[in-house]
C-alpha cells in the first residue's frame, strides 16, 4: 500500500497559492492582489488580479495614490475579486463557491461577491481593516450571511506587503 507524501498541500493552500500566483501578474507597485474562485467540488472556477481595465492604455492611467485627484489609481483599478468574478461570467454559476484572496475585499467587491452567490471569503491579509471600505465590507458580508475566515495555511507563493 502506498503512503501519502507528507508535503501534499491542503485545498486551502492550493487555492490561496493560485490566488498568490495570479497576484504576480499585477503591475501595481504597492499592492499585488490575486483572487481564485473555487467551486464546492474543489474545481477552479476563475482567477483574477488587480489591474487596469482592458483596452485602456496603461500609460494614460496612473498607479499613484493622490486621493482627491484624477491622478489616483483607486479611480481606475479593477480589483482582483472583481476581475475573477467577471472572468467567470461566461456562463459559470458562482453560487456556493468560495473566493480566496490575498487582501480582504473592499465594499464594492463585497457587493459583487454577495450578488453572485459566493458563500465564503478566505483572505490572507487585512492590512486595511481600519478603513471605511473594509469596515463596510465586513458589515455587508455579515448581513448577507457570507462566511469569512482568515487563511491559516502555509504561504505557498506570495503575500501582500
Amino acid at each position: 500500500m502506498k503512503t501519502k507524501p507528507h508535503d501534499i498541500i491542503s485545498w486551502d493552500e492550493f487555492f490561496m497559492g493560485l490566488a498568490s500566483m495570479s497576484a504576480l501578474r499585477s503591475k501595481d507597485p504597492s499592492s499585488q492582489v490575486g483572487a481564485c474562485i473555487a467551486g464546492p467540488d474543489y474545481k477552479v472556477v476563475s482567477i483574477g488580479y488587480n489591474g487596469m481595465p482592458r483596452n485602456c492604455p496603461e500609460n494614460k492611467l496612473t498607479w499613484n495614490k493622490n486621493e482627491g485627484t484624477l491622478d489616483c489609481k483607486y479611480l481606475y483599478v479593477c480589483h482582483a475579486e472583481f476581475n475573477a468574478i467577471l472572468n467567470a461570467l461566461g456562463g459559470r454559476d458562482l453560487k456556493g463557491c468560495t473566493i480566496y484572496v490575498n487582501l480582504f475585499p473592499c465594499n464594492e467587491c463585497a457587493k459583487a461577491i454577495i450578488q453572485t452567490g459566493i458563500k465564503e471569503v478566505v483572505y490572507q491579509s487585512d492590512k486595511y481593516a481600519h478603513t471605511l471600505p473594509v469596515k463596510a465590507s465586513k458589515k455587508l458580508l455579515k448581513l448577507a450571511g457570507v462566511k469569512v475566515r482568515k487563511y491559516t495555511g502555509r504561504t505557498i507563493v506570495h503575500t501582500v506587503k
